[in-house]
């Protein structure tokens, strides 16, 4: 299956009303919050000398973080804009990007075979995807993963949903960095906390580590505090059959 028109065109549409400016995307908060701290999670557990697969990479700002850790990095993303976004911030030395439907399962596979075996760095991409994506998207993991590939996934929890819910009801409404979240019809927050790891390993995925954190964004709250919000992250690897 792959997703719906609506929802492509959501993200095209959010993705080609942004500038390259960093940090213009609300979650597009800068490395030493976000893939500085995860790859320390993950690389106790995984082989540095494989590629690292950065899904939905958006603007690739964490791909050419994660490309001073891994061999390579490349990062996919569904929309053609945020691509052009990531191919503007520079490629070469060992990062390159590429516009890929995690639910298409050929591309999917295609990308496996061009790479090997591979970890994957996924952060929040689950909760927001169409609820008939969910197990697609978590079944791309693992094929990228092969049997020698670990994953980093960090997902937003509910929790976030009431954060998300005061920010947007603050003094002037929404921050305009979530106000164009909401414009462009995109969902954050939006699978229920017990789906994640169902549909992980569902997809024949085993946790090997995991825990509580929260993900900045690069939105301010009226009292000046930056927005984080609630998220679980997990360590995966393919189950041993």
């Amino acid at each position: 299956m792959n997703v719906s028109d609506n929802y492509r065109d959501n993200w095209e549409s959010y993705w080609r009303k942004t500038s390259d400016e960093p940090g213009e995307a609300i979650w597009d908060a800068g490395v030493e919050l976000t893939a500085v701290p995860h790859t320390e999670l993950l690389l106790p557990h995984a082989d540095a000398a494989l590629p690292v697969v950065d899904l939905g990479c958006g603007n690739g700002t964490q791909t050419r973080y994660l490309a001073t850790r891994f061999a390579r990095a490349v990062g996919v993303d569904l929309s053609h804009a945020a691509i052009e976004h990531a191919r503007h911030g520079g490629e070469g030395d060992g990062v390159e990007f590429q516009q890929l439907d995690l639910t298409d399962t050929d591309a999917v596979h295609g990308l496996h075979e061009r790479l090997g075996d591979s970890n994957v760095y996924m952060r929040a991409v689950i909760h927001q995807s169409e609820p008939q994506a969910r197990p697609a998207v978590a079944a791309a993991v693992a094929a990228l993963l092969g049997t020698r590939g670990r994953a980093f996934v960090v997902e937003l929890t509910s929790g976030s949903r009431e954060v998300l819910r005061r920010a947007a009801q603050g003094p002037g409404g929404p921050g305009p960095k979530l106000r164009r979240v909401f414009e462009h019809g995109l969902k954050p927050a939006d699978a229920p906390d017990e789906e994640i790891p169902r549909v992980l390993g569902a997809a024949g995925l085993e946790i090997l580590a995991e825990g509580d954190t929260a993900l900045a964004q690069t939105e301010y709250l009226a009292d000046g505090s930056l927005l984080e919000l609630p998220a679980h992250w997990f360590v995966l690897a393919r189950k041993r059959v």
